[in-house]
């Protein structure tokens, strides 16, 4: 009996080819798209991102020419590129500390922009804005509750309340720190009428924030100050902290109580 190839024996079925990752086959096409010379491919976006120094106030130097930046410095703030919006945010920490008089008239405008950028979601913004809102405080102190400008500060005290209360420590601290230099920049008597209400906040969290800051205010007043702002309210807004769920109320109410007059 004659005998069949081997290589006859059994039909051979074709190797499955491999899966390859997706950021390889959109390579490949690019590739494939773009010729021998590769002159049209379009680059695949980079796994990285610009970073951000943060630069503290005391490393800050003068404007050179801070009468031509101050003309285009809103326009700056509002730029779509967002490493220029963090350059601009530096300015303005710039102008408040060494040309304040030039930035004053645009105040509210500013404090506007920068409240609003504390909303965006990159971090690199949002903790140099609470760093710009830091240094406004040191420069104009009661000046923000300038008529032209009040409206303006309170989003901007909401807006740090906020960032204070979220779980990005980095940003967290930073706004910490904001609101720590906002009551030791400003006269508590006022600061504490435009902080009450956020001491009944929905947001517990931001209630907890909003107390520390009020214990601070209150243990910069004296009797006088204390009866200006109502010793009965005063007492009520311990009241309510002293019912709220986090313990940072709790304490801040003890603190809130504590006349020492």
């Amino acid at each position: 009996m004659a005998l069949r190839p081997i290589d006859n024996a059994l039909p051979t079925t074709p190797e499955r080819p491999k899966k390859q990752p997706k950021v390889a086959l959109a390579t490949q096409k690019q590739q494939d798209r773009a010729g021998v010379n590769g002159e049209n491919i379009v680059p695949l976006p980079s796994s990285g991102d610009a970073t951000v120094d943060y630069v503290s106030s005391d490393n800050l130097k003068p404007l050179s020419d801070p009468e031509v930046k101050i003309q285009s410095l809103v326009e700056d703030l509002d730029s779509k590129n967002w490493t220029k919006v963090c350059e601009s945010l530096n300015d303005v920490r710039r102008f408040a500390m060494y040309h304040s008089s030039l930035l004053f008239p645009i105040l509210g405008k500013i404090v506007l922009v920068v409240a609003k950028t504390m909303r965006n979601p990159r971090s690199a913004l949002c903790k140099t804005a609470i760093m710009a809102a830091a240094d406004i405080f040191n420069a104009f102190g009661d000046k923000l509750h300038d008529p032209e400008i009040s409206d303006a500060f309170d989003g901007l005290l909401l807006q740090l309340l906020l960032k204070a209360s979220q779980d990005k420590r980095f940003v967290c601290e930073e706004a910490d720190r904001a609101l720590g230099l906002m009551v030791g920049s400003m006269a508590p008597l006022p600061l504490l009428q435009k902080m009450g209400v956020y001491g009944s906040h929905k947001n517990l969290r931001v209630r907890a924030k909003a107390a520390v800051s009020l214990s601070r205010c209150v243990s910069k007043m004296g009797l006088q100050e204390m009866e200006q702002f109502g010793l009965v309210e005063l007492i009520e807004v311990a009241a309510d902290l002293l019912n709220d769920r986090l313990p940072e109320g709790k304490r801040c109410s003890a603190k809130c109580c504590n006349f020492n007059v």
